[in-house]
């Protein structure tokens, strides 16, 4: 597989689930994950490591505390270690995130939109 091309499209019509990543690619300790996502996510911190999210289609906000971050197709924005954020898209957006291998999409927040991790497609 690492030698495979990866084509996002095709990955992104194996899935419908909404805050579900999947994983498409490893690099290093690294993985990208491509998620579908709609409606409001929870607050929530990743204490040890910055999360990066791409959007591939559609628009995202991301709420931090003191202000909203919004990313619209072919836009990115990471958000720093220990930064509180809630992801929000007023309809489907398309994402690729990049973070660790192991990160828990809710952080220490948990609740009913923890995915399960290492989920590969």
């Amino acid at each position: 597989m690492p030698n495979d091309v990866i084509n996002f499209n095709e990955k992104f019509s194996q899935f419908s689930k909404h805050w579900s990543p999947k994983v498409i690619a490893e690099m290093n300790n690294y993985q990208l994950k491509l998620a579908k996502v709609e409606g409001e996510f929870v607050w929530h911190t990743h204490e040890d490591t910055d999360e990066v999210f791409i959007v591939m289609n559609g628009s995202l906000a991301i709420h931090l505390r003191d202000r909203v971050i919004q990313l619209n197709t072919g836009e990115m924005f990471v958000v720093p270690k220990g930064v509180e954020h809630k992801p929000v898209a007023q309809s489907e957006c398309q994402i690729l995130l990049i973070e660790p291998r192991g990160v828990v999409n809710t952080g220490q927040a948990g609740g009913k939109l923890t995915a399960d991790n290492d989920c590969w497609i």
